[in-house]
């Protein structure tokens, strides 16, 4: 297989070199759809979900079906938001939304199947890290779990801290542009999305390439620490634990450090180095002469 069935995407070689590159992933309102978000930003994130695991691959999303259940209480201007939501998150990629499927439900459901081609040897895996190499990020944290604390647990926050974590639930983005940079470079071992969160990401990383992590650094939101002050409550746990966060947690031959780093700043990107990649077995945070285990926890929908 081109592609371990439990990575991010899965692959099917069509003709010699070539790889056909597919994605499924659903979004169920009950547990997918906080608070405030509307339908279109929720058909938007429908897409962005499945978009980020392409990201992580390092593959240029190209069509997608789409199979929508529909509760009988929504109008037809609803089914409008819908469709214009899923329109603007595939466009906003380069894909296209080229055909589906719809049927009644007791609640709303959009199932994407996201279609892509890619060389074979190419894609970017969550196995292949290496003792020596950098862990990376795409981006900084916790903005996504105190967002779903706001709209979900009704935690108050400043006005711009307030929109600047809620729109991180609402309008998340994928790091694609990052993503298929990240893929040209050929110097990262392994890569995943962040959208389980960041420490089960990493444990992620760790147990497909049989390797250890030792973090230096939490890549933690400047408005999550704000909002940890203010709330009681832990910026690490947030930045951690939260999940909804598309970023794109790599590791990268060392190296090569450099040449990614400006790779990723071309595309308007950021990266940051976290930690590295170790041969012990175990996730420890080292700091102030502190080692802490990371122990495996992830994203539960909407169970914090």
């Amino acid at each position: 297989m081109p592609v371990p069935f439990n990575d991010d995407v899965a692959a099917y070689e069509t003709t010699k070199g070539n790889l056909v590159v597919l994605k499924t992933d659903m979004l169920v309102a009950k547990t997918d759809v906080p608070p405030d978000m509307t339908l279109w930003q929720a058909a938007r994130k429908a897409v962005v979900m499945n978009i980020s695991d392409f990201a992580a691959k390092g593959v240029q999303p190209i069509s997608a079906l789409v199979s929508l259940g529909l509760p009988r209480n929504l109008d037809e201007t609803d089914i409008e938001q819908i469709g214009e939501g899923l329109n603007a998150g595939a466009r906003q990629y380069g894909a296209y939304i080229i055909g589906g499927d719809t049927g009644e439900a007791s609640d709303l459901v959009i199932a994407i199947a996201l279609f892509g081609m890619a060389k074979k040897g190419t894609l970017m895996l969550r196995k292949g890290a290496k003792p020596g190499d950098i862990v990376a990020v795409t981006g900084v944290f916790g903005k996504t779990s105190a967002g779903l604390r706001i709209l979900v647990h009704k935690l108050e926050a400043a006005g711009e801290i307030k929109e600047a974590l809620t729109n991180s639930i609402l309008m998340p983005n994928a790091r694609l542009k990052e993503g298929l940079a990240l893929c040209r470079t050929r110097a990262v071992s392994a890569a995943i999305d962040s959208s389980d969160g960041l420490a089960w990401s990493l444990h992620e990383i760790a147990r497909a390439s049989g390797v250890g992590i030792s973090l230096e650094k939490l890549p933690i939101a400047l408005e999550a620490e704000q909002f940890a002050s203010a709330n009681r409550l832990d910026p690490a746990e947030l930045a951690l634990y939260g999940g909804e966060e598309y970023e794109l947690v790599l590791t990268v031959k060392s190296n090569m450090w450099r040449e990614v780093q400006t790779a990723v700043k071309r595309t308007g990107g950021s990266l940051f180095q976290i930690g590295k990649v170790t041969s012990d077995s175990s996730i420890i945070y080292e700091t102030s002469g502190k080692r802490t285990e990371i122990p495996p926890k992830g994203y539960e929908h909407f169970k914090e």
